[in-house]
């Protein structure tokens, strides 16, 4: 009966923690409730809504007539970590790779692109443009754009510039930073005799589907701050809440914030003016394969006096979701809340701290790998009173073997008696039986930190550790099921169960040591299942990323030498106790 309430405890503990990871809310995030909107009309849209005067951000990216890509004019952009060009047709940001990130370890496998053109298999473009009040004329998405000559480079901006004929001069002054930041001047000058209003825009907007992996660990797809939160929207809940209110499946406003596109380790995101309260929608485009589109846009019009000019500085961030490069744009520069575009999870609290860990000791180290072995001796060292104790006390449960078997098998007919004295002999050996679960339930919220560290940062990316290991972020690429790639073929083709590393193997030879220190459970049924404990985790592990199942195997080595120690002292302490 011990060891089932035993086994109840572990169970009970993984319960609560599932239900306290299900209740405890993240800081500031929440998921959009979409109210009713008001439909909007084709480009361009000029009529305001009923409550105010807010401009209408145009959905045409990818579908206006426009000249063929292979024809349009551009602009290129040459950066120390992203190359591409602008489109002067439509001035669409639209071509971009960065630097720093290949598609594979391989330093010959092709850029990582984020930004590709109307027509593209990918299609993702950022623009900046103007609505107008009245039936002015503006630039369009059909706009053929003048500009200054290029490159952009960090230490050369362009102008994109563009005559209405009517006494309007739209410009376009883009610059770019030594990172991923771009910043855009949205300029108008008015040589009329009378004053225009307009609503200065900006959008990201993707002309597919993108393929997500749909973990629920990591969140991708529309993501920004707006109105105080952390607005995020799955692909899936932006085209069914889109589709029940004219393609509106977000919309909210307040002083500055971002809106974009997040996946695992990329952002695209349009950043506006931080003191200017703007309007930020998320849509959801019913045509062709399906289109989303962030956009921004002023609230309250930007007056253009006559004979005069006005201004509103946007930015727009394309690059990797490194942490203190996001810090940076927040604390620096004062984009609001920019470094929640990593979704630290409902662990924050302890993800960010172990980040910034791994992060120090990888610096001092040169080597992520290293840096997580260090890490998991750190925290054996913190935990070291609580799982000594634990550890002491299964010594002790191990040592009574002999006892409670000989008390089951004396009072076999007398439950109650049994129970009685076996808390007596607990209470005479000072054991308590449940506190072999504690270590377990200790690693858990550590566990499920680590795993998110390393699954969604982009410095465990491509990170490699010794051997065989390239890629710290990635599952062990070696297969006992092909002889380790001596037989060429995938077994995964098969079945996805059918990958087993060597570090996985390593992990599950590590679990079964563990497991023989430990006291057996005196129920048959009860010891046959955890004899297959260590084959389950293995293969469940084996689809984990390299760096958590190298983790869990130095933690699982660290243990059985913690044991071993605390076993032989408890025998030297308590010799009659072995030999009964």
């Amino acid at each position: 009966m011990d060891q089932k309430r035993l086994f109840l405890a572990i169970v009970l503990s993984l319960a609560i923690l599932v239900v306290f990871q299900a209740l405890l809310p993240r800081p500031h995030r929440t998921v959009t409730a979409v109210p009713p909107q008001q439909s909007e009309g084709p480009l361009p849209a000029t009529a305001p809504r009923p409550s105010d005067t807010l401009g209408t951000v145009p959905q045409d990216a990818g579908n206006a007539p426009v000249a063929p890509s292979a024809t349009i004019p551009r602009l290129a952009i040459a950066a120390p970590r992203v190359s591409g060009s602008i489109a002067l047709v439509g001035a669409r940001l639209d071509d971009l790779v960065l630097n720093d990130y290949h598609e594979t370890v391989s330093k010959s496998s092709p850029l990582v692109r984020l930004l590709e053109a109307p027509g593209a298999p990918e299609p993702t473009v950022i623009q900046f443009g103007w609505t107008a009040e009245g039936g002015v004329r503006v630039p369009d998405n059909a706009t053929l754009w003048t500009a200054t000559p290029g490159p952009l480079t960090p230490r050369q901006p362009v102008t994109l510039s563009w005559d209405n004929g009517a006494g309007l001069t739209f410009e376009l002054v883009f610059s770019v930073d030594d990172d991923y930041m771009f910043r855009i001047q949205q300029r108008v000058r008015n040589a009329t005799d009378a004053p225009v209003a307009l609503h200065p825009w900006a959008r990201v907007r993707r002309d597919y589907t993108p393929q997500t992996g749909g973990y629920s660990v990591l969140h991708e797809g529309l993501v920004g701050w707006s109105d105080a939160r952390l607005r995020e929207t799955t692909y899936a809940s932006a085209k069914s809440e889109g589709q029940k209110r004219d393609g509106i499946a977000y919309q909210g406003s307040g002083i500055g914030g971002w809106a974009g596109f997040t996946d695992k380790y990329w952002l695209e995101a349009v950043i506006p003016e931080q003191t200017v309260e703007t309007t930020t929608t998320y849509r959801y485009l019913d045509e062709n394969r399906g289109g989303y589109q962030a956009d921004t846009v002023t609230t309250a019009p930007v007056a253009v006096a006559a004979h005069g000019d006005a201004m509103l500085s946007t930015r727009a961030f394309v690059g990797a979701k490194e942490v203190h490069l996001l810090n940076r744009y927040q604390d620096r520069d004062g984009v609001s809340h920019f470094s929640y575009a990593i979704d630290w999870g409902w662990f924050w609290f302890l993800t960010k701290p172990i980040y910034y860990a791994l992060d120090w000791l990888n610096a001092a180290l040169g080597n992520f790998g290293l840096a997580i072995l260090v890490f998991t001796i750190i925290v054996k060292a913190l935990f070291f009173p609580l799982a000594n104790r634990s550890y002491k006390s299964m010594s002790k449960m191990k040592l009574l073997g002999p006892k409670m078997q000989a008390l089951r098998e004396q009072y076999k007919d007398d439950q109650a008696k049994l129970q009685q004295q076996m808390m007596a002999m607990y209470k005479t050996e000072g054991v308590n039986p449940a506190s072999g679960c504690l270590p377990m339930v200790v690693q858990i919220p550590v566990f499920f930190s680590l795993y998110k560290v390393i699954f969604i940062n982009i410095d465990m990316r491509h990170a490699p550790f010794f051997g065989w290991i390239h890629d710290l972020s990635a599952i062990d690429p070696t297969n006992v099921f092909n002889l380790f790639g001596l037989i060429p073929f995938d077994p995964t083709q098969i079945s996805p169960f059918l990958h087993l590393g060597i570090w996985p193997l390593v992990m599950g030879l590590t679990m079964w040591g563990q497991q023989k220190l430990n006291p057996p459970p005196p129920d048959p049924m009860q010891a046959k299942m955890f004899q297959f404990m260590p084959v389950i985790f293995t293969f469940m592990l084996a689809r984990f990323p390299a760096g958590l199942v190298i983790y869990w195997t130095w933690n699982n080595l660290l243990t059985i030498g913690q044991q071993w120690l605390i076993m032989r002292q408890t025998r030297l302490a308590r010799p009659g106790l072995a030999r009964t």
